[in-house]
């Protein structure tokens, strides 16, 4: 369709306009609203209908892809860590590399949040108030119980804690992969957010289902983690660990 040259001045000026400011603009819409007593479902109904008005478009979210660091990255990145030897670093950062958690998560998780039984590590009130379950290989589980008993004898409450008994902050993990990332003289910084999408990015190359890495990820879904049967969990988890004796660390 080809406009008048006129048709299209006119609609580059309007797009040059500065916007009304929200708060002149909701004034307006309320002079309107009032006489209608609205209520939130009415007025949910009011928006809904004005973004199906021709001329009122309204863009999504630009949805960026994720930042995935190569495995060349990952295992250059972990063998600095791994050359250091230095155990309280070693055992957090595993721990991102193989369950996923974010970081406000890791340094959240209680020592009696972790199963070794079953090799699983429960979330609590993780993004978005979910709980949920991860999975965490059986070649760890003898590492991370060594760490765990430490702790133990220390009356530690937490999974990661300081010498002074004070659970890890999200800062001072961000401060140790970022060392680490340094050491490695690697392009761009490790993130947590970078490990995650690194191990669920692998993990969908090594033939496992989305259904069966969701429960683990905390990704968003309609589903919460209760309304998933132990029958899946139980097929998540030996999904997981038939893949996890080939991750790259």
């Amino acid at each position: 369709m080809t406009w008048p040259a006129d048709e299209r001045a006119r609609g580059r000026g309007a797009l040059d306009r500065p916007r009304t400011p929200a708060t002149q603009q909701a004034r307006e819409l309320a002079k309107h609203l009032r006489g209608e007593r609205p209520d939130y479902a009415y007025l949910k109904a009011v928006f809904r209908a004005l973004r199906e008005e021709p001329g009122v478009a309204v863009p999504g979210p630009s949805r960026r892809l994720p930042d995935t660091p190569s495995e060349a990255e990952i295992r250059r990145y972990y063998e600095t860590v791994w050359r250091a030897r230095h155990g309280p670093d070693i055992v957090p950062i595993k721990t991102l590399l193989y369950t996923g958690v974010r970081v406000s998560e890791l340094v959240a998780i209680r020592l009696a949040d972790v199963d070794f039984d079953r090799c699983q590590i429960r979330i609590n009130q993780g993004k978005g108030g979910k709980d949920r379950v991860v999975p965490f290989p059986q070649s760890f589980k003898e590492t991370l119980a060594l760490h765990a008993d430490a702790l133990r004898r220390r009356r530690a409450t937490h999974l990661f804690e300081s010498s002074w008994k004070k659970p890890y902050s999200d800062r001072s993990v961000r401060k140790l992969l970022a060392r680490y990332a340094a050491q490695a003289d690697l392009a761009r910084p490790i993130s947590s957010h970078r490990l995650r999408h690194f191990l669920f990015t692998w993990l969908e190359t090594q033939g496992l289902d989305d259904a069966l890495i969701q429960p683990s990820s905390g990704h968003a879904s309609h589903q919460s983690l209760e309304s998933y049967s132990r029958l899946a969990l139980a097929e998540a988890q030996q999904g997981y660990e038939q893949v996890i004796g080939r991750f790259p660390v």
